[in-house]
């Protein structure tokens, strides 16, 4: 999973922003917990920058800021799985993760200002929410399907004739 949210994200034909990350990261932390989750997306990140040869400081807030979304996503699937709820935190997780890096590694690592940075963070936003929220409806409760273990099928009591069905 996380090879192809890499792939996908490497393509060169693809609107920015609009990647796998955070769609696989939901059903990943909700089948395997926030440990697996909070790596699922900072290992992302990371490998991205080393592959293109953008790691540099910003590495340092967007990889952690993506795993704590794993760890959110982990908590917030305890007990949700349906695709109202992919979505509603794929909304919620963009906005903390673009205001956190978004609002911060421009004005404290490229010293812009702060206005410039939330001006040119809209657009950014709204094409990641786009993105985030269609996958969230298209790609994470399927995911998770394949993730999570099938329930063992049994046969009614009745139907057995008190034969084992072992």
């Amino acid at each position: 999973m996380f090879a192809f949210s890499l792939l996908f994200r490497l393509l060169p034909i693809r609107p920015p922003n609009v990647e796998l990350i955070l769609t696989s990261q939901m059903p990943v932390a909700k089948a395997y917990g926030g440990f697996v989750g909070f790596f699922f997306g900072a290992i992302s990140i990371l490998a991205f920058d080393v592959i293109t040869g953008t790691l540099g400081p910003w590495s340092l807030i967007t990889a952690p800021a993506y795993g704590l979304l794993g760890v959110g996503a982990a908590w917030y699937f305890k007990r949700r799985s349906r695709k109202k709820h992919f979505v509603y935190f794929a909304i919620v997780g963009t906005l903390f993760y673009d205001a956190l890096t978004g609002l911060t590694v421009g004005p404290l690592i490229f010293h812009q200002p702060f206005l410039a940075a939330v001006l040119g963070q809209i657009p950014f936003t709204l094409m990641h929410l786009l993105g985030n929220v269609a996958f969230a409806l298209l790609w994470s409760a399927f995911l998770l399907r394949f993730l999570q273990p099938q329930e063992k099928k049994t046969v009614p009591g009745f139907l057995t004739m008190g034969f084992s069905t072992k």
